[in-house]
């Protein structure tokens, strides 16, 4: 019973671990990962004021233990084990993420981080890996605990100078991860908004957020605080957030949607966010108003409409192209078009015409007509397409002959009819 109990402890608490990583599958088995360090030097200027120069150097990111020499002759983050670990996240290989390594200024918080080994005197760095396809971003907090600084104080201006070659032990405390950062959606769907979070010690002080902006103005949608558990606003699950997870889920959208999310992970003195750019976008609905087959009379002329409607956003292009049926030349791009104005309805859909009139001659025949629609919705353009046949009226003497005929029909008719019916009368008479 002893032995199962420990079991259970040991079952229960790696269960807890992973919900705390917040992991999605199996750990990325990458050691280390190049990256370019922003680095501050920070100064006074001959005014008296404060300024700071951002400096561009080459580091690694590199996972292993306290100890470990680094890999690579450059600037080395080496992030020991903790309850956070990035890997967790990552998908793909060192040639498809981007990994950028900042400073973080906590201002004049004084404050020690809820962990072994923490000063109030601690140097934070950010870590931010994206994805090349825009998959995902997450940005995680390192702490690099250093020698303690004179009267145990911090200056900015005499903050640790980082040199090419020096090696920063650091441990990974809190992650902020999007695995949406931009969204494309139409209208009246209700899309989640991605964002999680993870830090390295239970019964953390959270904060968290989620903040609207659109032309300037932006407002809350969602706060909760896992100190006083009161939480405002709707879309989020507060049991999920316990697990790491402060995904937003939107109403129905419409076009006051679109706009920049912000979702903000508050744990003092750290600050983490993601913005997530949400579009609307509604492929066109294209149609001629001819069918597939346009049959004309030499001399017949024809108003030809190509209508691409209820698509967002405005831009859309419109063109009408001509080619032989048969021929494999490059399609003719039709000068003669012209465009209705922009119309849209209700619910904000757009709607445009393009048209020309064809007056075609004999040689007309046999060529293909195709409206092609692009827009930013489709991945290909839209095209429909009809087939031009134009036949030749009758002449003036095939007229005069076929009246002639009709003529000389019912002459005979007239002559004639009057013994039909006699003879036919003769036959009745003798049956009879």
């Amino acid at each position: 019973m002893i032995v199962r109990r420990k079991l259970d402890i040991i079952l229960t608490g790696f269960i807890i671990a992973l919900l705390c990583l917040g992991v999605n599958g199996t750990e990325s088995d990458i050691q280390w990962l190049p990256c370019e360090f922003e680095d501050e030097k920070v100064f006074l200027n001959e005014e008296g004021h404060i300024e700071t120069q951002n400096i561009h150097k080459k580091a690694t990111i590199q996972f292993g233990n306290d100890g470990d020499r680094p890999l690579y002759p450059n600037i080395t983050f080496l992030v020991t084990a903790s309850r956070v670990d990035m890997r967790h996240y990552l998908e793909g290989d060192k040639d498809t993420l981007n990994c950028i390594i900042r400073r973080y200024n906590i201002g004049r918080i004084v404050m020690r981080w809820p962990a072994v080994g923490s000063q109030e005197y601690d140097i934070w760095f950010t870590c931010t890996l994206r994805h090349t396809k825009g998959t995902f971003i997450i940005t995680t907090f390192l702490r690099h605990t250093p020698s303690a600084p004179a009267g145990g104080q911090v200056d900015f201006l005499q903050r640790l100078k980082i040199n090419d070659n020096d090696l920063l032990t650091t441990s990974a405390v809190m992650a902020v991860l999007t695995q949406t950062p931009s969204v494309e959606v139409g209208l009246l769907k209700e899309p989640t908004l991605h964002c999680q979070f993870a830090v390295d010690h239970k019964k953390a002080n959270v904060r968290m957020e989620w903040i609207f902006q659109r032309h300037g103005e932006q407002r809350k949608l969602f706060s909760y605080s896992s100190h006083t558990a009161i939480s405002k606003g709707t879309g989020v699950s507060i049991k999920d957030i316990g697990a790491g997870n402060a995904s937003l889920k939107l109403p129905p959208t419409h076009k006051t949607s679109e706009g920049i999310y912000i979702c903000s992970i508050l744990v003092p003195p750290l600050n983490g966010s993601h913005t997530i750019l949400l579009s609307l976008s509604e492929q066109p609905h294209v149609s001629l108003n001819v069918d597939s087959t346009l049959s004309l009379t030499l001399g017949e002329d024809k108003k030809v409409f190509c209508n691409a409607e209820r698509y967002y956003p405005l831009d859309v292009s419109i063109e009408w192209l001509r080619e032989k049926v048969g021929f494999s030349p490059t399609p003719v791009l039709l000068d003669n078009v012209l465009h209705s104005g922009h119309k849209h309805d209700h619910e904000g859909l757009f709607s445009l015409s393009a048209f020309f009139y064809l007056k075609p001659g004999l040689t007309d025949s046999g060529y293909m007509y195709t409206c092609k629609v692009s827009h930013k919705s489709l991945i290909t353009p839209i095209r429909k397409s009809f087939i031009l046949s134009v036949t030749a009226p009758y002449s003036t003497m095939e007229y005069i002959t076929f009246f002639g005929f009709i003529v000389v029909m019912f002459g005979l008719l007239y002559q004639y009819l009057p013994q039909l019916i006699a003879s036919k009368s003769f036959v009745v008479d003798l049956f009879m």
